[in-house]
């Protein structure tokens, strides 16, 4: 009686393995592993199923795939090196997520759901052959392929041998249009990836309200707000922050004096007139440097079209930029705007309150997003920021019930994230919230993902390099804080206090006053920074006047107590901020 053999079938076997896996999890074991999560999330799995793919297995840093096709193989690879040659182009090259990639097509057996056999082994011996960032093919591949998709060119690298391969394999490396960022001979240099210039820069002046009503003031303010985080999420643009350009509200100003104090290349001037239900916005894009107008256009649209008007100037002013690279992807559908005008005004109104941090516009915010999720109570948006006001209300003590308060943020952000996973101020709070908690992994995974959503945004830039500094990152966290300043050179003072921390986690101590310094009206838990900083300068009388400070503020203090409201990760970062409070004199 004959006995079946074990099914076999031509497949295209895509190998990929992650580069420098075990560095970085010696650095950062649970940073590492949410930044690979999120990777896998939102790129790698949905490219591999948008191109017919699926995967075989998974190990904890590299997969195996099959695909019917090998073009389809093949494009899948090319968007995955492509996207992540751009995700990493915000990111210091040591903290660099790259990925080798091998593709061959060939016979393989097949066992329930897993594949073996020649056509696996090929493909895991390319991908070890493959340059970080890099994808390698067999001739089989390259025959089948042929010249059918643009922007994919291959090099032949000849016949090599391979390992546990009787046969020598002939290999061809695939060059991509948009090279991937890699670095030379595993280097950690610090680089500028291949393909990636100077991003163009932007400062969006505050939209003048012509409507001739002052209690339209915060329409024009907002509309302003949102067309600057619009534009923040084209990852290939460099945006001024909303709190630097307000300086200059009301005022009149001169573009070039405009470019050369932020730094920029363009400035976005603009008005906004509304009557009844219709609304008229005018925008000029102008060149900072020669006061020369490139652009300009005039929207004359029924209220209700104020989301359209949005991404048709965000697009617009991306299309004129010299020199710009692939825009990211700017989906509103994604972003889920209401459909309630009056609560979208309700949430802008909010913004603008928050913004001033005095408790009574706190308390007139949160009734401003009450009345917003009254009229939209799936407003994602309008749910993120009454987190964040509830936040600013917690932290600043303007709250009776602390604890209460506390559970009421976790759960306004719980119902933002279930209406919309794709707004970066839902992720920035909750990477906030679970820091607080000690969750290092859930903060990693949603800071992570609140710069994927919006690089630009001052808010984010600065928690990026201050969740790296409290997981023991101080020198990589001291260049993230140093973005957001340039980001935002009007920055909250609580900027300087960030870097301070920093600073004294990488153990530079004169670097760390002179940035604690910078704190016009410092609170006690500066001076307690101050005081272990110059105890750890050894300058003993400076140390004791800011424990003195310290104790005259907060009568209670603690080292103890002081410590455990902080998120040191490390346990030597904990212990050298308690060996500078204790030797400055402050009580244990």
């Amino acid at each position: 009686m004959d006995v079946p053999g074990p099914e076999r079938r031509l497949a295209a076997v895509l190998a990929a393995d992650m580069v420098g896996f075990s560095r970085l999890m010696e650095v950062d074991e649970a940073g590492t592993l949410a930044r690979l999560k999120t990777h896998r999330v939102e790129l790698i799995d949905p490219a591999i199923a948008k191109n017919r793919g699926r995967i075989i297995k998974t190990t904890g840093d590299g997969m195996l795939a099959e695909f019917h096709s090998v073009v389809d193989a093949v494009l899948c690879a090319a968007e995955v090196q492509r996207r992540m040659a751009r995700r990493n182009a915000d990111v210091p090259p040591p903290r660099w997520i790259q990925f080798r990639i091998g593709i061959n097509l060939g016979d393989v057996i097949v066992d329930q759901n897993d594949i073996f056999g020649d056509g696996v082994n090929v493909a895991a011996r390319l991908e070890t052959l493959a340059e970080p960032g890099g994808i390698c093919v067999s001739g089989a591949v390259r025959d089948q392929v042929g010249d059918r998709l643009d922007g994919v060119q291959f090099d032949d690298l000849g016949e090599q041998s391979v390992k546990n391969i009787a046969r020598p394999i002939r290999i061809f490396r695939i060059r991509l249009a948009e090279g991937p960022a890699s670095l030379p001979d595993g280097s950690n240099r610090a680089l500028t990836p291949p393909g990636v210039s100077k991003k163009p820069s932007i400062a969006v002046l505050p939209f003048a309200n012509m409507s001739g009503d002052p209690e339209q003031e915060f329409f024009a303010d907002g509309l302003t707000e949102d067309i600057i985080t619009e534009l923040s999420r084209f990852h290939d643009l460099l945006v001024i922050s909303r709190n630097s350009t307000f300086v200059y509200k009301g005022k009149a100003v001169k573009v070039q004096d405009i470019g050369r104090e932020f730094g920029v290349d363009y400035v976005i001037e603009g008005s906004v007139r509304k009557a009844g239900e219709r609304v008229r916005v005018t925008v000029q894009l102008i060149d900072a440097e020669t006061d020369r107008h490139i652009w300009a256009e005039r929207y004359d649209r029924e209220l209700r079209d104020i989301f359209a008007i949005q991404d048709e100037m965000t697009r617009a002013i991306v299309a004129t930029l010299p020199g710009r690279v692939e825009a990211a992807t700017h989906d509103r559908t994604k972003r889920k705007p209401t459909d309630n005008m009056p609560a979208y005004e309700c949430v802008l109104a909010a913004k603008l309150l928050h913004h001033r941090s005095t408790r009574d516009d706190n308390a007139q915010a949160q009734t401003l997003l009450n009345r917003a999720l009254a009229m939209d109570p799936n407003y994602a948006h309008a749910h993120a920021w009454k987190a964040c006001v509830l936040g600013q209300c917690w932290i600043y003590g303007w709250c009776a019930d602390r604890e209460a308060t506390f559970e009421q943020v976790a759960s306004e952000l719980e119902i933002a994230l279930a209406l919309d996973d794709n707004d970066a101020d839902v992720h920035r709070i909750l990477a906030a919230l679970n820091l607080t908690r000690h969750d290092y992994e859930k903060a990693t995974y949603h800071q992570e993902r609140a710069l994927a959503l919006n690089p630009n945004y001052d808010l984010v830039v600065v928690q990026q390099g201050e969740l790296l500094t409290w997981l023991g990152l101080p020198e990589e966290g001291i260049d993230w804080i140093r973005k957001a300043m340039r980001l935002n050179p009007y920055h909250p003072e609580r900027f300087w206090s960030h870097l301070g921390r920093a600073y004294y986690c990488a153990e530079k101590y004169a670097e760390a006053a002179e940035a604690f310094s910078r704190i016009t009206r410092p609170d006690y838990t500066h001076h307690a920074f101050l005081a272990a900083t110059f105890a750890q300068m050894k300058n003993a009388i400076a140390a004791g006047a800011h424990a003195a400070e310290v104790l005259k503020r907060e009568p209670g203090f603690s080292v103890a107590a002081y410590l455990a409201t902080l998120h040191y990760k490390r346990e030597p970062d904990r212990q050298r901020h308690e060996a500078g409070l204790i030797a400055a004199g402050l009580p244990a």
